[in-house]
């Protein structure tokens, strides 16, 4: 092995060593890593790709998986013609072992730490616990609330969230909105793409990612044009730092709540309404069901139009990609999976509690798409 090769492995051994052991720490974490550098390095990468019209991440994904695609095929050629070089399996472990190790060192030190970090709860001082069923239901009846009175004026300006400059401008003014009260939560240099792989997407089933290596958030621009709005404010929480998806979800409704836009804030209370309901069936199926007849037609028909659209493109494989996906999430300290998303309902019921009702309802504000 080339003596550079020799080092490049034991820098590469030393930094996820260095990482691992530093993750232990959230206190550390979060104030060096998270408030601190993490910041520097995220504004940096949406300031060298933010300005591109497309996804450079995604374009990254597609050449390594043609790369791999590639070497595979070449591989399995190599072996039916019994042309593998001797030891052919030790090298393959080796070199993915290598590769393993700079996947893990770049995506903990460009955004991963941050699964470790103490996280938005200790910020804003928030007693997240387990619930009650009347909590969940007054907590279920605000956000009706909010629903209906939002139905109408949502409407408005819905068909220019078909356009993701539009819609990337309008995260934008949601999460300015925010900061006017938070400064922690200001976002700079927006890097908010539509993924190249949208399409596939649908059948996948995903909404919006982050790309940690460029720190471009991809929103889903084929799913409905009512949920685009939250899966963006979601995504940009990823790009400050919140990478549990509980948190993302929570500072997604910070956001969204905060909007000027009324499609943004339909948008994000119809989502939560959705954890909320599904949570509150399961413990008391009647008292849900009460609800339905509550909801504004315009609320019900978007529900049942989400509810299509997800039967539209459900297919086979659906159960093994959720439960790859909620393997990965249980890897990075959310234990319970793809459950995670819908534990947002805890904290918002916490925050409810601090700082009262008025904390959950939107803000006034006007028309300014």
């Amino acid at each position: 092995m080339p003596i550079r090769r020799k080092i490049t492995w034991v820098c590469l051994v030393v930094l996820a060593a260095v990482i691992k052991i530093f993750s232990y720490y959230p206190a550390a974490v979060e104030k060096y890593y998270s408030r601190g550098l993490y910041l520097f390095m995220a504004r940096l990468q949406r300031l060298l790709f933010g300005w591109l019209p497309f996804s450079v991440g995604d374009i990254l994904y597609f050449v390594a998986a043609v790369i791999i695609l590639y070497r595979m095929i070449r591989l399995i050629r190599q072996l039916v013609r019994r042309q593998a070089p001797k030891g052919w399996w030790l090298i393959m472990l080796r070199r993915m072992a290598f590769i393993v190790l700079w996947v893990y060192v770049l995506f903990n030190g460009l955004w991963g730490l941050n699964y470790n970090r103490l996280g938005i709860a200790e910020q804003l001082r928030l007693k997240v616990r387990p619930y009650s069923t009347a909590e969940l239901h007054e907590l279920t009846k605000i956000i009706l609330g909010q629903l209906n009175g939002l139905d109408s004026l949502s409407r408005l300006h819905r068909a220019q969230l078909a356009h993701t400059s539009l819609l990337r401008a309008g995260a934008v003014r949601a999460y300015d909105s925010l900061a006017v009260d938070d400064p922690r939560f200001s976002y700079r240099g927006a890097s908010v793409k539509s993924s190249l792989f949208s399409y596939p997407g649908l059948y996948i089933g995903f909404a919006g990612y982050y790309n940690p290596f460029t720190g471009e958030a991809q929103v889903n621009t084929l799913d409905p044009l009512i949920g685009l709005p939250y899966t963006t404010c979601h995504e940009m929480g990823h790009q400050l730092g919140y990478a549990k998806e509980n948190e993302a979800n929570f500072i997604g409704f910070l956001a969204a709540r905060s909007s000027p836009e009324p499609a943004f804030q339909y948008s994000v209370y119809l989502d939560l309404y959705v954890y909320a309901i599904r949570e509150l069936y399961m413990r008391d199926s009647v008292l849900a069901k009460s609800f339905k007849g509550k909801l504004n037609p315009g609320v019900r028909q978007d529900l049942r139009e989400m509810q299509q659209f997800s039967r539209r493109y459900a297919n086979p494989l659906d159960p093994v990609i959720w439960k790859l996906y909620g393997g990965y999430l249980r890897a990075n300290r959310q234990p319970h999976g793809i459950v995670t998303y819908s534990e947002v309902t805890a904290w918002l019921i916490a925050y409810e509690k601090k700082y009262g009702r008025d904390a959950i309802e939107r803000r006034a504000g006007g028309l300014s798409f």
